[in-house]
């Protein structure tokens, strides 16, 4: 009896656990069942299976156009916030720096400003220094929303870095430029490719901020929502499997690398 009360917090904390897992994943479950579905409808019950709709999205040009469009977005915010995200945890464990403590909470203010008041103001910004709506105004949006994110992860495996590692260099007659890229870039590499990888996924997924920014080419999220103005149907859940697919995959992979980047 005694081991019955003593287990009973651990039981009720896994329990609540997997009906919290249940209650993300059956909604994505039961959408991905539905773009097996063969009618023009979602509804259960689904008496045929088929691969009918994936076939029809491959071969949608909107659709391609807009993860081309959307992947070329993300490369280009990927490639600025990874440099400057990384410029700027470097800054902040600098000796000398003053203010590192007011740096480190500018840098991260976008990733716990809402989304909506951070689109907002992004396009005040922008139409106060004459900046279109498009392509470039998109990718300055998606990058200040991801610096924060690289600025931590890049943070993070820098405080572990053993500072004589540098010194050692430097006394080999290095100097700091020569440091950096031989000794503190491999050294932080695992930390900037989890960081690279966040940042892709938050571009690409990105919607509110590319709703406020974006031009009249769509990206895959704006292409997915004004498709569901017209109505729901087994093709957008079709695109939605395949987005959810690739985001997944994306994500463990940078999970692995964040992982590594600690332990190593």
């Amino acid at each position: 009896m005694r081991n019955l009360f003593h287990d009973a917090p651990r039981t009720a904390l896994t329990a609540a656990y997997w009906a919290f897992v249940i209650y993300l994943l059956l909604p994505l479950m039961l959408m991905m069942a539905m773009s097996f579905k063969d009618a023009n409808f979602i509804a259960f019950p689904i008496s045929e299976w088929t691969f009918d709709w994936y076939a029809k999205v491959m071969q949608d040009k909107q659709f391609l156009e807009a993860i081309i469009y959307s992947i070329l977005i993300a490369a280009a915010t990927t490639l600025a916030a990874t440099t400057i995200g990384t410029w700027v945890a470097m800054l902040i464990v600098a000796e000398g720096i003053k203010g590192q403590a007011i740096i480190f909470a500018l840098a991260c203010l976008p990733a716990v400003v809402p989304g909506m008041i951070s689109a907002i103001s992004m396009r005040i910004f922008i139409s106060a220094i004459d900046m279109p709506t498009g392509t470039a105004a998109i990718i300055l949006g998606h990058t200040v929303h991801a610096v924060p994110f690289v600025v931590v992860m890049v943070l993070t495996r820098l405080r572990t870095m053993p500072s004589n590692l540098v010194d050692a260099a430097r006394d080999l007659g290095a100097d700091s430029v020569v440091a950096f890229f031989r000794v503190t870039l491999p050294y932080l590499w695992p930390a900037i490719m989890g960081g690279m990888i966040f940042c892709t996924l938050l571009s690409i997924d990105d919607f509110v901020r590319t709703f406020f920014l974006g031009g009249y080419q769509p990206t895959l999220p704006m292409l997915i929502f004004a498709k569901v103005q017209g109505g729901m149907s087994p093709e957008i859940n079709a695109m939605a499997t395949l987005v959810l697919l690739a985001t997944a995959a994306i994500g463990l992979y940078a999970e692995y690398k964040t992982r590594r980047s600690r332990t190593r």
